[in-house]
């Protein structure tokens, strides 16, 4: 077993690089962390769309961003939706999720577990994804399950209702307190199933159990389990290389030596 928990994010690349290039199936985990690299504000603290977690009308935006406060006050949910899109509008993917897709591309099999709802895996060309919170763009009317895609939200009359049969339109995304997608699961246990050679967690902060749970269990199988985060998490003591720094940056400095160890160098 590697040594676990290494201060430079660069010192073990090349043997991060030496055994992806010998793996057949790999899962990368992805979360706000990669997409900050584009640009996109955090939800809190210093930069953050609500600084200290609380929005206008005083409340956590958790509960404002919430499947119950949806049902009540859909005018609310919408309000902070548009907000957050509003924030995020003219951003688009980065060179980690660049690199990611060529991974794929190189790889026998690779797979993207993303808790990002930008859906900026998929514009750099990635193609097997699971959208585990699902895609802010994508609309869904909760009437007759209509869907429609909408890069931006400036023309949307507020809350927005469906043009066939009139019913309220939300974000195909998952709201706080709401069931993740059962596509998405079954998804997810399908390839955990087939099992993984290497796991990359990317810039989350692995407080959900979906995210920590293929990491443990490709650790318990044998796997190599890298984490790429600024700041230690929920799982940095379990993982073989814990590398402290912004997720493009690891990315992009992995991704040369990949192909050199790949043999495209």
């Amino acid at each position: 077993m590697v040594a676990p928990n290494n201060s430079d994010a660069f010192e073990h690349l090349d043997t991060i690089a030496q055994r992806l290039a010998t793996a057949n199936r790999v899962l990368f985990i992805t979360g706000a962390g990669l997409s900050a690299d584009s640009g996109l504000p955090t939800y809190r603290g210093v930069g953050g769309i609500y600084d200290d977690g609380i929005t206008d009308e005083g409340i956590p935006f958790e509960v404002a961003l919430s499947g119950d406060m949806f049902r009540r006050r859909p005018e609310l949910t919408w309000k902070h939706i548009a907000r957050i899109e509003a924030a995020t509008r003219g951003a688009s993917c980065n060179r980690g999720h660049d690199v990611l897709a060529a991974m794929e591309d190189t790889l026998p099999h690779a797979c993207v577990l993303t808790q990002n709802v930008d859906g900026f895996h998929h514009d750099a060309g990635s193609r097997n994804v699971i959208e585990m919170h699902g895609n802010v763009h994508t609309l869904r009317c909760t009437g007759c399950d209509r869907v429609k895609r909408v890069e931006d939200f400036s023309r949307l009359q507020l809350p927005p209702a469906c043009l066939r049969c009139g019913e309220l339109i939300r974000p195909d995304v998952v709201l706080f307190g709401e069931m993740l997608p059962f596509q998405a699961l079954d998804h997810l246990a399908e390839e955990t199933a087939a099992g993984f050679d290497v796991v990359m967690s990317i810039g989350t902060t692995s407080v959900f159990p979906y995210i920590v749970e293929p990491v443990l269990s490709a650790r318990e199988h044998g796997a190599m389990t890298i984490e790429i985060n600024p700041s230690r998490t929920e799982i940095s003591e379990t993982v073989d290389f814990q590398l402290p720094d912004r997720a493009a940056n690891v990315l992009d400095a992995l991704w040369g030596r990949f192909q050199s160890a790949h043999g495209h160098g």
